[in-house]
C-alpha cells in the first residue's frame, strides 16, 4: 500500500487526537510515551486545538503524519531546540537539535517503510533550519523501536538517564 507523508493542518486536531488516544492505547505505551492514555484522553478538545495549530505551522514543533487512503497511519512530531534552551526532560541543550517524539504506526503498517519516511520528513523539515542533528530518547527496553531507529540511521550515542518512563537511552542522527 502507498502512502504519503506530510505536515499536519490546524483544522485537523480531531485527527491529531485520535491517533494520539491509538498510540498511547498500544501494547509498548509505557515504554514509548510520557504520557498514559487516562491523561491524554482527559485533555479538553482546547487543548487538541491549541497543539494541532502549534504543530502546523512555525519552526519550533512539527508533526508529520503519514496517510493511505485518507487514513492516518502512523505519525512523528519534532521539537527543536537551541543552544542553551532546557528540553523536554529539563536537560541543557548544548547545541542546535531537532528531537523526535510521538513516533507511531499503526500495527497493520509497520514494517513497511512508514516510520522511515516519517523520520525522513522530520530530519528534512530540521536540516532545512540548519539544524545539524536529529535526536530522540527510547527506552532502553524498547527493542522493536531501538531496531527502526537504527535502520533510519540513528546510533546510540552513549547517553542514558533515567526519565518519567525509566531508563531511556539517546540516539542521534547526523543530517550532514
Amino acid at each position: 500500500m502507498s502512502f504519503t507523508v506530510r505536515r499536519v493542518r490546524a483544522d485537523e486536531w480531531e485527527k491529531v487526537r485520535d491517533l494520539r488516544l491509538d498510540a498511547v492505547r498500544d501494547p509498548a505505551a509505557a515504554i514509548a510515551f510520557l504520557h498514559s492514555y487516562t491523561a491524554e484522553a482527559a485533555h479538553p478538545d482546547e487543548f487538541w486545538q491549541e497543539r494541532t495549530a502549534g504543530n502546523a505551522a512555525g519552526d519550533s514543533v512539527a508533526q508529520f503524519v503519514a496517510e493511505a487512503e485518507g487514513e492516518w497511519i502512523g505519525t512523528v512530531t519534532v521539537l527543536r531546540w537551541r543552544p542553551g534552551a532546557t528540553d523536554h526532560h529539563a536537560r541543557a541543550v548544548l547545541e542546535a537539535r531537532g528531537d523526535v517524539v510521538g513516533v507511531y504506526v499503526r500495527p497493520g503498517h509497520r514494517g513497511a517503510g512508514t516510520v522511515d519516511a516519517l523520520l525522513d520528513a522530520a530530519a528534512e523539515w530540521v536540516r532545512a533550519f540548519g539544524d545539524p542533528a536529529l535526536t530522540l530518547d527510547v527506552h532502553v527496553d524498547n527493542a522493536r523501536a531501538q531496531g527502526a531507529y537504527r535502520r533510519a540511521g540513528f546510533v546510540d550515542t552513549g547517553l542514558r538517564f533515567t526519565g518519567v518512563i525509566g531508563p531511556e537511552l539517546e540516539m542521534r542522527r547526523a543530517l550532514d
